[in-house]
């Protein structure tokens, strides 16, 4: 049963468990280098990197092992098979497989947030459309460099469940709440189609998931590939085209 308590009462806990486990793996490492203190400075950061290095594939084999396999089916054995470590190693770091579930919601959005804030960090006097455009552009980026971020969620979202719960209240309801003023501005300014804002978000998520989404089966019926750097930019403009007429196309190359 995952740590989250009932479905309304406790989910809401804005600590995420595996924020604990965080604190468990800074904490171990920090310990071990307070007995080392008479040796080089360097060993303890080199020893640090170490566990963080672990820590990142750690996180990166889970994200492709929920991606496949819903939460029920993946397991931690698998996840320590898909990158040659032993067993323990990953429990030293996460101590439960719901632990490690949330470790990766919250490390792939927060480069999810880092690729947007970083096509958002020159639309400081941008129009609404602008800015929005540029927030879905930067999730189109990040989907077809990981498609299994996209994967990941649609296996959560097959149905309801305390992982869905939290990571709506933890993760998406913050990114939402500063994305759908911005597509009501835009709609406001004539530049967007007047829907309901969460239902457009909604409709780019999917067309911005494309290539994620069906790369697979794309390549089965088309022999197209959803990586070919042409495919990508080709899929961007017809984004563009269809959602964003009123803006002139971005220069910039997506995959740049």
């Amino acid at each position: 049963m995952l740590p989250f308590g009932s479905r309304r009462r406790q989910e809401k806990s804005p600590a995420c468990p595996a924020a604990e486990s965080h604190e468990m793996t800074q904490r171990k490492p920090n310990a071990a280098h307070s007995v080392r203190t008479r040796g080089p400075a360097d060993l303890g950061r080199a020893q640090q990197q170490r566990a963080q290095d672990t820590r990142s594939a750690i996180l990166d084999a889970a994200l492709a092992e929920f991606a496949s396999r819903h939460f029920d089916a993946a397991s931690i054995r698998s996840i320590a098979d898909r990158i040659g470590l032993q067993h323990p190693l990953i429990t030293y770091h996460f101590r439960t497989k719901e632990i490690l579930w949330c470790a990766v919601a919250e490390y792939v959005f927060e480069r999810v947030r880092r690729e947007r804030d970083a096509n958002l960090f020159a639309l400081d006097s941008a129009s609404a459309v602008e800015r929005v455009r540029s927030a879905y552009r930067a999730l189109f980026r990040f989907t077809v460099k990981y498609p299994e971020f996209h994967r990941f969620m649609l296996q959560e979202a097959l149905s309801y469940s305390p992982r869905l719960q939290w990571i709506a209240d933890v993760i998406l309801k913050p990114l939402i709440d500063w994305l759908l003023p911005q597509i009501r501005a835009a709609q406001d300014e004539q530049a967007l189609p007047k829907v309901e804002p969460i239902i457009f978000h909604y409709m780019l998520v999917s067309l911005t998931s494309t290539l994620s989404g069906f790369g697979p089966e794309m390549e089965v019926t088309s022999r197209l590939s959803p990586s070919d750097p042409a495919l990508v930019e080709a899929c961007w403009r017809t984004v563009e085209q269809l959602v964003f007429p009123a803006l002139p196309a971005s220069d910039a190359p997506v995959c740049g």
